[in-house]
């Protein structure tokens, strides 16, 4: 066994490639895992919503808005920060527009689905940060699924290492010519690695799962509502993100010598802590059961149950004493001792 072979033999190997074709039709791993994340955390937030009380189907409703705001915003944000692939002499602005070879934002994502949940939340009649909480751990779960779809594309990386945990990097051809080199759409040249790397995507995904775990133990214990929930997976997950990102050598946008997602992260960090600090003050945990508008989140038989509850006990309140040892009730003036007014 020569050095080299015996320098990659404790790594990670990268896909040998991150596209498969069912005829003309292309199969991107990329797009399997945005979509089974998108899944994941509709999943996970219907089972939190409905834990809270909430009526089921909620979380899929609120997302028929919320999927295609984010998926939308997702691609303005790595455009705009990423903006010199597209524009320039030499470049194809078209392909600003080209989803399926990958670069989504994951804070334009939040920001723009964040708009379709609103809209989605207002028609229900709940309130947004409600709804934020539970469905907080799922879309950080599905940030992790989502950066597996990296791992196929062989993109995201770090710099050199010879860890245990590297990452193999091949050299990727087209298909139908080895001589041109394809990165995304192509496939392994051959089987020797000519770089092993940090694995920042599977920094990202572990680091995730860890704030998942944190957000839904923080969540039981602490029974956070008012977005607390929702502003702890933020504040989470910006801190792994600072670090990690630091770690990544791919082209980026810099900002006095810093990647911008370093400085976005610091930012939104400190945002997520103030938010989590000060929504304390708005009391204890909202009962879906009671949040109720427009259209109601509760069948119209439980709407009344609670309505009549809320009677009966205003009923039971109703009765107060006239002064005299009799009783008579709150809306009707009670009977004055000498017939004048006090």
């Amino acid at each position: 066994m020569n050095t080299a072979a015996a320098s990659f033999l404790a790594s990670i190997p990268s896909p040998d490639r991150g596209v498969w074709h069912i005829g003309p039709i292309p199969i991107r791993a990329y797009a399997l895992c945005i979509i089974a994340g998108i899944v994941v955390a509709i999943w996970l937030g219907e089972r939190r919503w409905v834990a809270r009380g909430g009526t089921k189907g909620t979380i899929l409703d609120i997302a028929v808005y919320a999927v295609p705001f984010g998926l939308v915003g997702g691609r303005l944000y790595h455009v705009i920060t990423d903006w010199h692939r597209y524009f320039g002499e030499g470049k194809d602005p078209i392909q600003a527009l080209n989803i399926v070879n990958g670069g989504l934002g994951i804070w334009g994502a939040i920001a723009l689905g964040g708009v379709g949940a609103w809209i989605g939340a207002r028609r229900k009649g709940i309130p947004l940060p409600a709804i934020a909480d539970a469905i907080a751990p799922g879309i950080v779960i599905a940030q992790g699924v989502g950066r597996l779809g990296n791992y196929f594309n062989q993109e995201l990386y770090g710099g050199h290492t010879d860890l245990p945990w590297a990452l193999e990097i091949y050299a990727r051809v087209s298909p139908d010519d080895p001589r041109i080199e394809d990165t995304l759409n192509g496939v392994a040249l051959n089987n020797i690695p000519i770089d092993t790397v940090h694995p920042t995507f599977l920094y990202e995904l572990l680091w995730n799962l860890g704030v998942a775990l944190l957000v839904i133990w923080a969540d039981r214990k602490l029974r956070l509502g008012h977005g607390r929930a929702f502003a702890l997976y933020v504040a989470g997950y910006t801190l792994g993100r600072t670090w990690i990102e630091l770690m990544r050598t791919d082209a980026a946008t810099l900002v006095f010598g810093v990647r911008v997602n370093v400085w976005v992260s610091i930012l939104v960090f400190a945002g997520a802590v103030v938010y989590f600090v000060a929504a304390k003050s708005r009391g204890e945990r909202e009962a879906p059961a009671l949040l109720k508008g427009k259209d109601g989140d509760l069948p119209d038989e439980e709407l009344d149950d609670v309505t009549d509850v809320k009677n009966t006990d205003a009923d039971e309140t109703a009765v107060v004493s006239n002064g005299n040892g009799g009783e008579s009730r709150a809306d009707e003036p009670a009977e004055k001792p000498d017939g004048k007014d006090k």
